[in-house]
């Protein structure tokens, strides 16, 4: 471990090889797994628990209280997983009724902000300056354009891909791409799932799902019914459904035929 003039409570827990670097501060109640780098100028408040092989870059700021005036009702984190990386000033906020998490291999380009009660799961991208309010959840492989804004409880789906500059007031359906004001479905996110190994056969079952959604006339309960008749049993279908099914806020609407993914 390589410690160079910084504030390091003594009841803080940092694993073997991590290394930090200058003028960091490192509050109590702090657990930092091996072979964690932290670069200079960086906080980390208590409550943090950084996983393993992760990488957090100058001036980004760690488990600082909630911004919501709301108070945590018991103590709160904010958990990290292996292998993450955390770029220049991105801020970190713990929760108010459970932990804030980010999950392993994922990547917040600098100035993202994550608000309390986030969930960001496994393999995610966070495109610089993003803003995520309370509650947020982005799933699995999900990729976010800079600058964007996502609203309060709004939940991205697994694979999907958000525009810059996007303002997210709907949930975003997982395998799709959206952007454009106001937020529009772009199409389905062939690309990305083609980098991430699907075949043809699970490509055609998304497709074919969504023209139910997006392409046909039908009122969206109708639309579900017709998937779960017509289109052959996949996990990727289930995915669609359950993820429709369970949206509170809406899923975004359709695009019109003249709209381009940027």
């Amino acid at each position: 471990m390589e410690y160079r003039l910084s504030d390091i409570h003594a009841d803080a827990i940092l694993g073997k090889n991590v290394t930090v670097e200058s003028f960091v501060t490192i509050q109590p109640d702090v657990i930092i797994d091996d072979n964690t780098w932290i670069g200079s100028h960086v906080t980390i408040m208590s409550g943090s628990r950084i996983g393993k092989n992760c990488q957090i870059f100058p001036n980004a700021v760690i488990g600082a209280a909630t911004q919501d005036k709301k108070k945590a009702c018991q103590q709160t984190y904010v958990e990290i997983g292996d292998n993450t990386v955390i770029r220049e000033f991105v801020t970190l906020n713990r929760g108010t009724v459970g932990n804030t998490t980010i999950g392993s291999h994922v990547l917040l380009m600098a100035y993202v902000h994550v608000a309390h009660d986030c969930i960001i799961e496994d393999h995610v991208v966070v495109a610089n300056a993003t803003q995520l309010a309370g509650h947020v959840v982005l799933q699995h492989h999900a990729v976010i354009g800079g600058m964007a804004a996502i609203h309060q409880f709004i939940h991205v789906g697994a694979y999907s891909m958000v525009g810059s500059k996007s303002i997210v007031r709907k949930d975003i359906p997982p395998f799709t791409k959206v952007a454009h004001e106001p937020l529009r479905y772009c199409g389905i996110n062939f690309i990305g799932l083609q980098r991430h190994g699907f075949n043809q056969e699970q490509c055609d079952a998304i497709r074919d799902s969504y023209r139910y959604i997006y392409q046909s006339k039908m009122p969206l309960a109708s639309a579900l019914e017709m998937i779960d008749k017509q289109i052959e049993n996949s996990q990727e279908k289930n995915v669609i459904i359950d993820f429709i099914r369970n949206s509170n806020a809406g899923i975004v609407k359709k695009t019109d035929r003249n709209a381009q993914f940027l």
